[in-house]
């Protein structure tokens, strides 16, 4: 028997898993008795719980009870007129993936992540955003979806549809790679070094993995990095800005979803229809 590791054994990346994400969603349905039915097309994966916090506070939020999971709650919610779903506190590639599937099988047209982020190359001082274009696979989740390769990459089609909401002058967004780790407390400062050598702007712990799920499933994921730390060296990090980060956070979802949102009217000639779902 082989002692070395088994993460990239037996990987069939053409092959159907037995497993199904709407085969568990359906038994949580018929045991907790909840009722059919669609969540939002576009759903929001809020690592750090700050923004579910943020809306429940302030009475934004309330319960999706289409939403069939084990696990989470999700919470709908309401920007410019058309509704959006929010999970807090799924933090890391396995869980982020375990969502991801869940969402799409249940009505998600677009996934969002914003998760706090490690500042690696020092492009501005925090906190700020960035677009993650590409995640180096320093994880185990992606190596289930992907061969092996050094990166997992944002898909160009969802880059395309989203250029003008991340460029737009009112919001502050940098765009690059980023380095995803499932083991935060095991940021050595030589990789570090090796990261920053690399170009690297952030060290995070969902991208890869959602993004070799985007690409393995071709689904429509975008990852952003919030960079609010250098890991804990300084006294003050950890500032999100006001309200924890919230406002700006959910400025740049709304701006993300209505470019979605849009840019899909424009390739379909009748439109679609404005009405929340």
């Amino acid at each position: 028997m082989s002692e070395a590791s088994p993460l990239l054994e037996n990987k069939h990346f053409a092959r159907m898993p037995v497993f199904q994400p709407q085969n568990l969603m359906r038994a949580t349905r018929r045991q907790r008795g909840l009722p059919p039915g669609t969540i939002p097309e576009v759903c929001v994966l809020d690592p750090d719980g700050d923004l579910v916090t943020y809306l429940l506070r302030r009475g934004e939020a309330a319960r999706d009870r289409a939403w069939a999971c084990y696990h989470t709650t999700l919470y709908r919610f309401h920007r410019s007129g058309f509704a959006l779903g929010i999970i807090g506190c799924a933090v890391g590639g396995p869980f982020a993936v375990l969502l991801a599937e869940q969402l799409f099988v249940s009505g998600c047209e677009l996934l969002i992540s914003i998760t706090s982020a490690g500042q690696i190359l020092p492009v501005r001082n925090p906190p700020y955003f960035v677009l993650i274009e590409r995640a180096l696979r320093d994880e185990g989740t992606s190596h289930h979806y992907l061969p092996p390769a050094r990166y997992a990459e944002l898909l160009p089609g969802v880059k395309q549809r989203l250029t003008g909401a991340v460029n737009s002058g009112t919001l502050s967004v940098e765009r690059g790679a980023a380095w995803t780790t499932d083991a935060p407390y095991r940021e050595t400062q030589e990789a570090i070094d090796a990261a920053r050598a690399e170009g690297v702007l952030a060290v995070e712990m969902e991208a890869a993995s959602l993004y070799a799920f985007a690409q393995a499933k071709q689904k429509p994921v975008v990852c952003f990095a919030h960079i609010t730390n250098n890991m804990g060296l300084t006294a003050d990090d950890f500032e999100k800005g006001e309200e924890d980060g919230s406002i700006a956070a959910l400025r740049l979802v709304e701006a993300v979803a209505r470019a979605w949102r849009e840019t899909a009217d424009d390739s379909h000639p009748g439109g679609r229809s404005s009405e929340p779902r």
